[in-house]
């Protein structure tokens, strides 16, 4: 497989996968309101190829020749919020604002655990 074949191969696989459908999900209908759950999504994908003659190296002997290649790829999805449609208005609620509140939170705690625990030691000495 050529260095041109597996780009190829990632860039049709990523043209099926990366669809609207990815970052909206199906709409939700209760009580009114229709719910439409939004995502961020993230591709990342590499590849290489080589090619050329391999020989001895140190005491272990390889054939003449040589050909190698490969590819691979990720795909992250993270809810970010939803749209919610009502009859008297349309609006996006956001999800990530908790979830960056909780983490600097859980990173003061454990800043102010360890500051404690220094001082602590210092006085202790």
């Amino acid at each position: 497989m050529t260095l041109q074949n597996i780009f190829k191969t990632i860039s049709e696989r990523l043209q099926t996968t990366a669809t609207v459908k990815t970052v909206y999900g199906d709409p939700i209908i209760a009580e009114g309101k229709t719910i439409i759950p939004v995502a961020r999504v993230r591709f990342g994908f590499g590849a290489g190829f080589g090619e050329g003659e391999a020989g001895d190296e140190g005491t272990v002997a390889r054939p003449a020749g040589g050909k190698g290649g490969g590819g691979g790829g990720g795909v992250e999805v993270r809810p970010v919020g939803f749209i919610e449609i009502t009859p008297g208005e349309t609006r996006f609620v956001s999800i990530e604002g908790h979830q960056k509140a909780t983490r600097w939170a859980i990173m003061g705690l454990l800043a102010g655990f360890f500051l404690f625990r220094r001082r602590r030691r210092r006085k202790g000495s």
